[in-house]
């Protein structure tokens, strides 16, 4: 409630494709990430309970914003390693039949598209349930300019996504997946925002100068 009355004070927000979001059963809800409010507008968007993965320390984000996730509850992700807890209670969460809600990019360090991180590929074969992408565009403007306007973009769902294979092959296949998710969240957003998986070349060159995950640095890792 308070989600939707700050969204209708501080922009004017429109919502197209809600018809894809499953009534019922478990399901991945994923979007691009490239503000701080972004999960506040998935929040908005599901009239069911949604359940997050995100980052253990919000970089990024304003300190004045950081208390949010705490509010809300969510489940801690140590970027740049590897959260055995976290993977475990995501499951969990999706096995009981809720939504999980997660940006496969890992962070918000830029303003396009950049590659998934294996989290979101991992989470979808092992679970074996849809994978609902969403499109965000807008709120980078929102407290720069008077009420902007903000679209939440839902596409049709992808998956159920099934492999058989171990080791590299594994990671290859689990890449793909990554790769056809962000494919999905891109077609719902601007070109010039598509990053890597713009149809533009000139857009893709451009955006693989912000393409590195930041965590992987040594003084980043476990943020």
């Amino acid at each position: 409630m308070l989600a939707g009355i700050a969204f209708g004070l501080l922009g004017r927000l429109r919502i197209e494709g809600a018809e894809n979001l499953p009534k019922d059963g478990p399901f991945l809800l994923v979007g691009n990430h490239f503000h701080y409010a972004d999960p506040v507008a998935l929040m908005w968007l599901c009239r069911r309970q949604v359940e997050f993965i995100g980052g253990a320390q919000f970089v990024f984000a304003p300190k004045t914003v950081h208390f949010l996730p705490s509010v809300w509850g969510y489940l801690p992700a140590h970027r740049g390693g590897y959260s055995r807890s976290t993977l475990k209670g995501a499951l969990s969460i999706l096995k009981q039949g809720g939504i999980l809600a997660l940006f496969p990019e890992g962070g918000v360090w830029a303003q396009v598209l950049r590659p998934a991180r294996p989290g979101v590929a991992f989470l979808a074969v092992e679970s074996g349930v849809p994978v609902v992408p969403v499109g965000l565009d807008g709120f980078t403007s929102l407290f720069k300019v008077w009420r902007p306007e903000l679209t939440i973009r839902v596409g049709k769902p992808v998956g159920p996504f099934k492999i058989e294979a171990n080791g590299e092959n594994r990671r290859q296949q689990l890449a793909a997946i990554g790769r056809d998710v962000m494919r999905a969240i891109a077609e719902l957003i601007p070109e010039e925002r598509r990053g890597i998986f713009s149809h533009d070349p000139k857009l893709r060159e451009e955006a693989k100068k912000v393409a590195a995950f930041p965590f992987e640095d040594q003084s980043m890792r476990g943020m």
